[in-house]
């Protein structure tokens, strides 16, 4: 029998909706909000009121260009974290809403495992790659950097994280004292590729946990090189843009790369993919794909589309909890830090 969710995303500054059946994705929308680009950052009580004129028209496009009606739902599946705590309570309330009107069961999704489950998204027109349980996922954005073993859809354990700042922090922190407009990561993406990637050497960290990561050392080694040579031009880092971003977005994939190949190596796991914000990065999307073939892993490289915070990933993570039955209550309450989830 058919399962069909609808899925709804609020955890930063997208709101989004996502209609699937079965593992088919039907239909996802989603508003993005440009009003934080004028701050270099997210303002968290704008993007809560945004999400708030955003949520209706978005969920009732999703169902439209889906085809679907709300009685042929069977469940909601919505962010309930880790986020920024009032996007998540507009998610969360217009859940609640949505399926006491409707009679429709509601469950919960931890947004970072929605992002590691787009692997398991398939489109009308054809079914994508899957990997293989157990396998590793690598997860970067803007607020997280962690290597996951993936067990099941429902059993996935942490074996390395952050101890410090995330890799998508790294980029915007760093392209922000550049200069460059907000989000960094793209831009910095873009420049890279005009720039020498050797041209300057940035410290890398060294970290206790065998899987674990640090960017802090990183973005200072970034911001003392920058402080010396504009000392003595101030015109430094005009001139030498490409190049910065080229030294610096090699520097993050290297750190990155490193650890997950000692993962690998540690766990014997060849199904390696990546999932999150920073995975559109096409040097890191790159070196992943170049550095499996040397090793002989299987990668899976999400499309774009499934990089950013989508509904889409939130509704295939709530059809596999929907499966074994793990519904919410109405007491539900979002939660801002992965902690509070797990």
């Amino acid at each position: 029998m058919d399962i069909t969710i609808l899925g709804i995303e609020s955890s930063c500054d997208d709101t989004s909706a996502a209609v699937i059946r079965n593992t088919t994705m039907l239909s996802n929308v989603i508003a993005s909000q440009a009003v934080h680009i004028t701050y270099g950052g997210v303002i968290p009580e704008l993007a809560s009121r945004a999400h708030q004129q955003n949520i209706i028209p978005v969920v009732d496009t999703a169902l439209k260009n889906a085809g679907v009606t709300v009685d042929k739902i069977d469940a909601i599946a919505f962010t309930r974290g880790p986020g920024l705590l009032g996007s998540l309570l507009v998610g969360t309330s217009f859940t609640k809403g949505l399926a006491i009107a409707n009679n429709i069961p509601m469950v919960e999704v931890n947004h970072l495992q929605g992002h590691i489950l787009s692997h398991f998204i398939d489109l009308p027109d054809r079914d994508m790659p899957h990997p293989s349980f157990p396998f590793l996922c690598l997860l970067v954005s803007g607020g997280h950097t962690q290597i996951v073993k993936v067990n099941s859809p429902l059993e996935m354990e942490i074996i390395g994280s952050t101890i410090d700042d995330a890799a998508g922090e790294a980029f915007d922190k760093c392209a922000k004292v550049m200069g460059l407009p907000y989000p960094g990561g793209p831009v910095i993406d873009r420049l890279a590729k005009e720039g020498d990637a050797s041209a300057f050497k940035f410290a890398k960290p060294h970290v206790k946990g065998e899987f674990d990561y640090s960017f802090s050392g990183l973005k200072t080694s970034f911001l003392y090189t920058l402080r010396d040579k504009v000392a003595e031009d101030p015109d430094f880092v005009e001139k030498n843009k490409a190049n910065l971003c080229a030294s610096l977005q090699k520097t993050i994939i290297d750190i990155l790369l490193d650890k997950l190949i000692k993962a690998t190596k540690a766990l014997g796991i060849k199904d390696v993919a990546i999932a999150g914000g920073v995975s559109a990065n096409s040097g890191l999307r790159e070196a992943v794909a170049e550095t499996g073939r040397r090793r002989g892993w299987r990668t899976f490289i999400p499309e774009l589309k499934f990089t950013t915070d989508n509904a889409a990933m939130i509704a295939i993570a709530g059809y596999y909890r929907y499966q074994q039955g793990i519904l919410s209550g109405l007491d539900v309450s979002p939660v801002a830090r992965l902690e509070e989830i797990l």
